[in-house]
């Protein structure tokens, strides 16, 4: 996955290793406003379902990620639950942006998010599945 390059300001993403942590971690790195940092935060072969029933992969996760930044607004998050299997995280997540958006419009989007997260090889927690809508019914439901 790739998302624009960040040529003002470097990568300083701290992954971290208490799969716990990293919904907080995600609104640390949210709340830089960095793409690149963002992306750091997923596996390559990640999955970004922004919309019920609309998974995203690569090049257009990165474009959908890019969106939610786009209206430089912080995320709050307040984990409910953390289920770990193995190399497996279950994050259930609440979350909120909330604020006034670029257009001068308020904002509010929230969810719990049903997100998967795998401890890679270097031993640091990074999301395959980034569901925060968790179990919004679909557009056709």
């Amino acid at each position: 996955m790739s998302f624009e390059t960040d040529t003002v300001h470097p990568s300083t993403v701290a992954l971290t290793d208490d799969p716990r942590q990293h919904p907080m971690v995600f609104a640390a790195t949210f709340n830089s406003g960095s793409p690149t940092a963002v992306a750091e935060l997923y596996e390559q072969r990640a999955v970004f379902v922004p919309q019920p029933g609309a998974p995203l992969t690569g090049a257009a996760l990165a474009s959908a990620t890019a969106q939610f930044l786009a209206l430089g607004l912080p995320i709050t998050v307040r984990p409910r639950h953390t289920y770990v299997v193995d190399d497996i995280a279950l994050l259930i997540v609440d979350w909120v942006i909330d604020g006034i958006g670029p257009d001068g419009g308020r904002v509010h989007i929230e969810g719990t998010a049903t997100d998967v997260a795998r401890r890679g090889a270097d031993g640091l927690w990074r999301y395959i599945i980034d569901n925060p809508f968790g179990v919004m019914a679909q557009p056709d439901e």
